[in-house]
């Protein structure tokens, strides 16, 4: 499980992390058409190399194409993600939707109305929908499953908004960081709404720098430079380091059940989908029997221990249950990275799992070949065998040694690039 720690002891904005992101060896292309299946024709992305008090580090420059962008909703950003298919990969875009879901909220909660109703100004622009979008694609690409976080500098004093002089940290960004270790860490607004949404919703949880083998880093900036402290964020790589050294060892989750005889069947589908966006590593049903002989299922969901207190409220809001059931697991997982492949004049996504630089499976992506199929016009199962043909092609089979032009750092996380 690749696990990407993220420092912003200095602060975060979008930009920031993004950069940090693509210096650590995110494809500035990938992330480039990732934004452009959002807000296509609309901003133009670019990297530089800067110093900030000394400190070499990597900024992504987000330019817009067109003027006079709009404010937009929470409900028009969610359609501008569900349109992004399939050139936004399902994971980027469930990280995505679960990052606007949290600023909805919080602006929701600040301004006293409906999460539908927010009017996004300085985080519904173009350049923080850029950032919002491309961070996702950044972690998919380089094949990050677990996100953790240092605490969070907020900043001090006052900062001027779209709804007037705001005192730092502003509103919006009290009510992300409600949970997560803050701390001032110097003056002006050194977390912005966007920066903090995509910490506080990405990451499982605040923790110094956790066990890792460190594959990786990169160092992001932003627009400011502040004397003698650097304003960056940094990201490190690696996948977790157990005891006997051994990368891919067990890990603890936590299982939620829940016996249910009375929700509306057709209502299975968004409430999965709803647990998988919420951050579940799975979610699926069991049919039982319960008592007196009534037809039920047993929803189990596969937590993140960070996770878990969000998950139960979801499990409470999506279904008429009265009560949760929890107890800890080990989890042991392959190592996972994901190639495209060429199929059909489209292109499609492969997972392989890996142990021991050799491949025990290479499945295609079937959300990503349904949707290929659609567009083709064509049954599932031929765009998937297609896909399975195209991936052997490629080397990618059960049994076969992982492609010699993989690389460690790699291993095992996306093997796209």
């Amino acid at each position: 499980m690749r696990t990407a720690w993220l420092d912003v002891s200095a602060g975060v904005a979008g930009d920031m992390l993004l950069g940090a992101l693509v210096d650590a060896g995110a494809s500035l292309d990938a992330v480039r058409t990732a934004v452009d299946a959002v807000v296509p024709g609309t901003v133009r992305l670019t990297r530089e190399q800067v110093t900030r008090a000394g400190m070499r580090a990597t900024r992504v420059v987000v330019s817009p194409l067109a003027a006079d962008q709009p404010h937009r909703t929470w409900a028009t950003v969610r359609a501008l993600l569900d349109r992004a298919s399939p050139a936004l990969p399902e994971r980027a875009r469930e990280r995505a939707s679960a990052v606007f879901t949290r600023l909805a909220e919080a602006e929701a909660r600040v301004h006293g109305i409906a999460p539908d109703d927010v009017h996004f100004h300085e985080v519904g622009a173009w350049d923080s929908i850029a950032d919002v979008v491309g961070v996702c694609a950044a972690l998919h690409r380089l094949g990050v499953e677990r996100v953790t976080a240092s605490p969070l500098a907020v900043g001090a004093g006052t900062v001027r908004t779209a709804h007037g002089e705001l005192p730092v940290p502003v509103p919006a960004v009290v009510e992300l960081a409600t949970g997560w270790r803050i701390h001032a860490g110097g003056r002006g607004e050194l977390a912005t709404p966007t920066g903090a949404a995509l910490v506080t919703a990405l990451a499982e949880e605040c923790s110094d720098v956790p066990s890792i083998r460190l594959e990786a880093t990169g160092v992001g900036a932003g627009s400011r430079d502040t004397p003698q402290r650097p304003n960056v964020v940094r990201v490190l790589l690696g996948t977790p380091a157990a005891a006997d050294g051994d990368t891919g060892g067990p890990a603890d989750a936590v299982l939620l059940e829940a016996n249910v005889d009375d929700l509306d069947p057709r209502l299975w589908p968004g409430a999965l989908s709803a647990l998988l966006a919420a951050g579940a590593s799975d979610a699926w049903l069991v049919p039982v029997l319960m008592k007196k002989g009534r037809p039920a299922h047993t929803l189990c969901v596969l937590a993140p221990p960070a996770r878990a207190d969000v998950l139960r409220e979801t499990v409470f809001h999506q279904t008429s249950t009265l009560g949760v059931r929890e107890h800890r697991v080990r989890k042991t997982a392959l190592d996972r990275g994901w190639v495209d492949v060429d199929v059909l004049g489209g292109r499609l996504p492969v997972k392989v799992g890996h142990r021991g630089g050799t491949i025990v499976q290479a499945t295609p992506e079937f959300e990503d070949a349904a949707r290929l199929a659609a567009d083709r016009e064509l049954p599932v199962r031929v765009v998937l065998d297609a896909a399975v043909a195209a991936a052997a092609a490629r080397g990618l089979a059960p049994g076969a040694p992982l492609p010699q032009d993989i690389g460690r750092r790699e291993t095992p996380g996306s093997i796209a690039e």
